[in-house]
């Protein structure tokens, strides 16, 4: 979650205008473009690819169930 909320924030809100908020966001999503950044499918953003390299498949999980359930009304 360190890693994560540097950019998208510890509560899923973008730190930057740049930063895509997470909050509230489908965790099915979230998981499946981690994945893509892991495996090289999505190269849009080379921070994003290293960061999620970092992280297990667990963690993925973890994290995208957090934001999946913060910040929604």
């Amino acid at each position: 979650m360190q890693l994560c909320a540097g950019c998208h924030g510890p509560t899923g809100i973008g730190t930057t205008p740049l930063n895509p908020n997470l909050a509230c966001q489908k965790k099915e999503y979230m998981v499946k473009q981690l994945q893509y950044y892991r495996n090289g499918a999505r190269t849009t953003h080379q921070p994003m690819s290293n960061i999620a390299r970092l992280i297990s498949e667990e963690e993925v999980e973890s994290i995208s169930e957090w934001y999946s359930i913060t910040g929604c009304l």
